[in-house]
């Protein structure tokens, strides 16, 4: 295998405290990074780098690990223009409009939703994110679950089985056979697809003691939980999440001093999903309250056709600098190593020996300026497992 090193960075975001000048974003200034085949081998002071096969040259332009988006639903057909329309002209959000996602992933092929997501990916990708998790969840059957993420498989280790996303239109008068289903033959069907289970713990959705019993029975079959939790109103899926020690809660919007508590006492994340907010017209979540307590929190994009319809990590970055009171480091961090620790990975979302070589280049001196310029494309080029990729 060649090696490679980026060279004279002007800002390099490591993720790594104990390099550089001892924050959590571990910055090293005038720096270079050393990749040997699909790792980082080195990170330093540029004048000290190691010879390696191939040099590049940064020209003072910053660094920052691949963005990791630990939340999306990229396994669907159709748009919901029509919605966003209304939406925009003053009709309120609500979990029912995913039914029209539902009826136009069922009558796409297989070779139709895979070009999809492929699609996102590849748009995702030229916005700097290396790691991404998925979910099903627009099928709602057996049959269209299981292959949702067989699909998803397709294109990333991090599946999410969400055949609790809704009540199917199927079930609609029938809750409890619904969730029978969900922790029965389409478990069945869809764990050995997916590593991790979610359920929409939310009014119009599942209570909580529908959600425990489905992410209990996801447990016992191998799956990791992750809960859509306290997006609409203030509930139980927060303390579930944490309970359960679910890998990550997810939307946080609404949250009680007991909820805010609890994420900073457990090791579950807190997942924020401001493209939700921004495409609702809804209250923004309070991330610096939660940041004060102590919690970890993750941004994401929560990529979707109804309420999030955006792959841009970048543009969640300006949003929660902007309306919720992070600061550029912190939103910088949340999305790419906050985004790791909600997948639970040590690998990726940081530039530091051992880990994935996942590198993005900013046209600028800075990663503030991913606030700073929002709406700009400032990523110039991306290292996934240490081959460009853009």
């Amino acid at each position: 295998m060649t090696t490679t090193a980026v060279t004279h960075i002007a800002s390099l975001v490591t993720n790594d405290p104990s390099l550089g000048n001892g924050t959590p974003l571990g910055l090293i200034h005038d720096a270079a990074v050393v990749i040997d085949g699909d790792r980082i081998v080195w990170t330093g002071e540029s004048s000290k780098a190691p010879a390696t096969d191939n040099v590049l040259d940064a020209a003072g332009r910053a660094v920052i690990p691949g963005f990791v988006d630990s939340h999306s639903h990229l396994v669907f057909a159709g748009d919901r223009t029509e919605e966003f329309n209304a939406r925009m002209s003053g009709q309120p959000y609500r979990a029912g409009g995913i039914r029209t996602t539902v009826s136009a992933t069922r009558a796409a092929s297989d070779d139709d939703l895979s070009a999809n997501v492929a699609r996102y990916l590849a748009e995702a990708l030229r916005q700097g994110t290396t790691t991404f998790e998925t979910k099903s969840g627009y099928g709602l059957t057996v049959e269209d679950e299981a292959r949702a993420l067989r699909i998803a498989g397709r294109h990333t280790d991090e599946v999410t089985y969400l055949g609790a996303h809704i009540v199917s239109p199927d079930y609609a008068d029938d809750l409890a056979g619904y969730v029978d289903l969900v922790t029965g033959p389409m478990l069945d069907a869809c764990a050995p697809h997916a590593r991790w289970i979610d359920v929409f713990c939310e009014q119009g959705a599942f209570d909580g003691d529908q959600a425990r019993a489905i992410l209990t029975a996801g447990r016992a079959k191998g799956l990791h939980p992750r809960v859509h939790a306290n997006q609409l109103s203030y509930g139980p899926g927060v303390q579930l999440a944490v309970e359960l020690d679910a890998a990550s809660a997810d939307h946080c919007t609404h949250l009680t001093d007991a909820d805010v508590d609890a994420l900073a006492q457990g090791n579950t994340v807190a997942t924020l999903l401001p493209g939700a907010e921004f495409s609702t017209r809804a209250e923004w979540p309070d991330a610096r309250r939660l940041l004060d307590a102590g919690a970890t929190v993750a941004l994401s994009t929560d990529c979707n056709p109804g309420s999030s319809f955006t792959s841009s990590v970048p543009f969640c970055i300006a949003l929660a600098v902007r309306d919720m009171g992070m600061t550029p480091d912190e939103a910088v961090w949340a999305a790419t190593a906050g985004g790791a620790a909600a997948l639970r990975r040590t690998d990726v979302g940081r530039i530091t020996p051992g880990a994935r070589a996942d590198l993005v280049l900013l046209d600028a001196p800075s990663h503030v300026h991913l606030a700073y310029r929002p709406g700009v494309p400032l990523v110039s080029a991306v290292w996934r497992r240490g081959e460009r990729v853009v």
